[in-house]
């Protein structure tokens, strides 16, 4: 007799208990998945990308931004994914403080691509979090310095560096050109 064995399913809980291993990981319909660590490039465009949402965020008391933080969108079986920026609006923030795991989806998320990465993969993250409830999605790419943005209901609208990329109406008023995104002189 061969008795197949299946798998368990990791939840948001197990991967909030796991020892830290030094490797990033998500968690995708109860599957833990491992991401390589990212690229000094593309740690700048994240620094830039929170440094300019935080500044126009922050002394408005808007919400609060993040970097690779783990948003749980989806349960049983747990889906917990880390866009490389965030934003949460004020409203939406707990009262007592965060949870480990933010419970859905951030209002705006913002993916960069690294070099490795390809249009599939981009828009399948990006059609996840606007699945999950995000309002805008910001994909960036640094190979030819421009971006995608995505909102539900709409197509893709393709931007070049010299575009600019507003974020209403989430964050009415706010707005950044493309390359403002991008390291200084590449």
């Amino acid at each position: 007799m061969i008795v197949e064995t299946i798998p368990r399913l990791i939840t948001a809980d197990d991967l909030l208990a796991m020892p830290d291993d030094g490797k990033r990981h998500e968690l995708v319909a109860g599957k833990l998945t491992e991401l390589p660590p990212p690229i000094l490039e593309h740690g700048e465009i994240q620094a830039n990308v929170g440094r300019i949402l935080g500044n126009f965020v922050i002394p408005r008391k808007l919400g609060r931004v993040f970097t690779e933080a783990g948003f749980l969108i989806a349960a049983d079986p747990d889906t917990v994914r880390a866009p490389d920026v965030a934003f949460i609006s004020a409203r939406r923030i707990p009262v007592g403080g965060l949870p480990a795991y933010f419970p859905g989806a951030p209002d705006i998320a913002i993916e960069v691509v690294s070099p490795s990465g390809f249009e599939p993969e981009a828009l399948a993250r990006a059609l996840t979090w606007l699945e999950a409830g995000s309002a805008i999605v910001w994909t960036l790419y640094p190979d030819s310095r421009s971006a995608k943005v995505y909102r539900p209901m709409r197509n893709a609208v393709s931007l070049g560096e010299d575009d600019v990329l507003d974020a209403a109406p989430v964050l009415d008023g706010f707005s950044v050109r493309a390359a403002d995104l991008f390291p200084f002189g590449s």
